[in-house]
């Protein structure tokens, strides 16, 4: 059986802070909301700020993961990432939007347990 999209996307998540956390990425957010708009991670890699967006699907059949990540949600994503920068304090770091894809092979409960994971960094500019 599989998952609804919601599960889904929440353990292509937690599958994803995995992959970030051992490569040695510092997660500062999760599910960052800004109106409508959201960021499925914030982390820290060295000296630079990593705006994540996670897409999981369980196969290529409507296409990679990494293709839903359209113009439109970039917009989304840069208009989010703008607003997070705006409530630090601190000065604007060294920033970059990444893009993870997942496609699940085997789920067992509540978890992914054979996948298959793309991350692109510095996927898209902040503007067009």
């Amino acid at each position: 059986m599989t998952p609804d999209p919601h599960d889904l996307g929440r353990m292509g998540e937690l599958a994803a802070l995995s992959h970030l956390v051992e490569k040695g990425y510092r997660i500062l957010e999760r599910n960052y909301r800004f109106r409508r708009n959201e960021i499925d991670i914030i982390a820290m890699q060295n000296r630079t700020l990593c705006f994540i967006e996670v897409k999981t699907r369980t196969s290529c059949a409507m296409g990679h993961p990494l293709e839903a990540v359209t113009p439109a949600k970039q917009k989304e994503l840069v208009r989010a990432a703008t607003a997070y920068l705006a409530s630090r304090k601190e000065p604007e770091p060294d920033c970059r939007f990444d893009v993870i894809g997942i496609v699940a092979r085997k789920l067992n409960n509540d978890r992914l347990v054979d996948y298959c994971i793309d991350h692109v960094t510095d996927a898209f500019p902040a503007t067009p």
